[in-house]
Parts: C-alpha cells; structure tokens; sequence
C-alpha cells in the first residue's frame, strides 16, 4: 500500500486493540497516517475497531492473538506481512486486570497476569524485532506500562510486578536494539477511564473520588491522553528517544503529599 506521495504507508500492529487504550491507540496512529493491524483476543472487537477505523477512512485489518502463546505472535506479525508488506511500529496493550489479596492469589492467577502482561509484550516485542531487523530500517515499540511499576498498590501484587518488568524489559531491549534503530519505549498510565476501571470502580476495588483527589489534576486520564503519548513516542519527534517511560499520570508519581 502507498500514499498519495508514492510513499509506502506505514504499518501499526496494535495489541489488544478491541478496546481501551490498545484502541484508543490504534484511532491515533491510524489519524497520523498508519495503516493498522488489529490484533485482539477476541475477534468480534478487533472486527468492530476495524469497521470503525475503515468508517473514518484508514486501512486495518483484525488478527486475532492470544498474546500468551509466542506462536500466535508471531503469527501475527507474519500475518501483518502478508497483508501489507512490513511493521514499522508495534504497541503492546494487550493486558488484564484482577486484584485481590495476596494472601489468597492462586498460582494460576498469578501465572496467567504474568503470561500475558510481562510474557506477553516480550513475545510481541520478540516477534515484531525479528521483522524489523529482517527489514532493515528499524521500527518503534510502544509498551504499555502502569504508574504501578513505580509505586506499590495493595492487591495487585501479580500486576505490578510484571509491570515492573516491562519497564526493565524496554529498556534492555532498547539499548541491545539501539544498533539496528528500532526505537523502544514505554508509556505508564495512572488511572484512566477505561472499561476495566469503571469495572472495577463497580466491583468497589476502588474509590473514585478519592483516587481522583490522590491525582493533583484532580481527574482520571482519557484514553486519548493516554494515546497521545503514544503517539508521539511513534512520531519523528521521539525519533531520539528511546528505553523510556512516559508516565501520563497527572502528576500522580511526583506527588508525596498527604
């Protein structure tokens, strides 16, 4: 596929982009000229996101992946390829959510956070590197990370330490990818108004008001907030960034007051 400047279109694979961040992300990168693929769990919201994408005029296609499994991802990134011809950016989004006492984590609860969260986006990573290499002109990862990597949050054990691994995860492979520009970076959301918060906003796991009056913004992020930093990570105006994390919190990690 080409642009109306005979330029070959960039390729975003996008995971978990059936909702929330992952299609907030996948609305931005296709507004900024991506072709997009969308990769989901479950193919009846990849399907949605595309018809959504194609209604505003993008080209996208849904693939669907159960990040967990290293074979489907790189399937999917072969998939990618054969529909479009290269992967230029990929975003990791694709992830779960289940606080409860640690005391009473079974063992396959806590395997199953850190499949796909932490496994999860190295196997993406993994798969997408290998074709970025093979193209020879470098690319850009995006993981999604959490203000959990950073500050501790009580029942979520599981979840903070595979963010935490992410972010140690993109910044090894940033500086051993460096040589073959492709660019690795992270964005960490705070709270954000997704359909797993308000989920577990329901499930009183948490109380709005005073998560908001922890966030000196005083707000929950949206979801394009969140998108936004992806987008710029994805941008030439990072193109001399990389093995960072961008915390799009509101102030929340910088905030040690009482």
């Amino acid at each position: 596929m080409t642009d109306q400047t005979n330029q070959p279109t960039k390729v975003a694979v996008v995971t978990g982009a059936g909702q929330g961040i992952g299609k907030a992300s996948a609305s931005h990168l296709a507004a900024d000229g991506y072709t997009i693929v969308v990769a989901d769990i479950r193919p009846e919201a990849a399907q949605q996101t595309v018809d959504e994408l194609e209604h505003r005029g993008a080209q996208a296609v849904p693939v669907r992946v159960d990040v967990s499994d290293p074979a489907a991802c790189t399937a999917m990134i072969a998939e990618a390829v054969v529909h479009f011809g290269r992967v230029d950016v990929l975003v990791n989004c694709a992830g779960i959510s289940k606080p409860a006492p640690s005391l009473d984590v079974p063992p396959e609860d806590w395997q199953r956070m850190i499949a796909i969260q932490l496994n999860g986006t190295f196997y993406c990573c993994q798969a997408a590197g290998r074709q970025m290499v093979k193209q020879d002109w470098g690319g850009c990862i995006v993981n999604i990370t959490s203000v959990t990597a950073q500050a501790a949050f009580p029942e979520r054990a599981s979840y903070c330490s595979a963010k935490a691994g992410v972010d140690m995860l993109t910044k090894v492979l940033a500086i051993e990818w460096a040589k073959y520009k492709i660019r690795v970076n992270a964005v960490g959301p705070s709270h954000t108004e997704t359909e797993m918060t308000r989920t577990n906003i329901a499930r009183g796991l948490y109380d709005l008001e005073t998560v908001t009056h922890r966030i000196p913004m005083g707000r929950l992020a949206s979801m394009d907030d969140i998108a936004n930093g992806v987008s710029f990570l994805c941008s030439e105006k990072a193109s001399f960034v990389t093995g960072q994390a961008l915390y799009v919190d509101g102030g929340y990690l910088a905030y040690g007051y009482f």
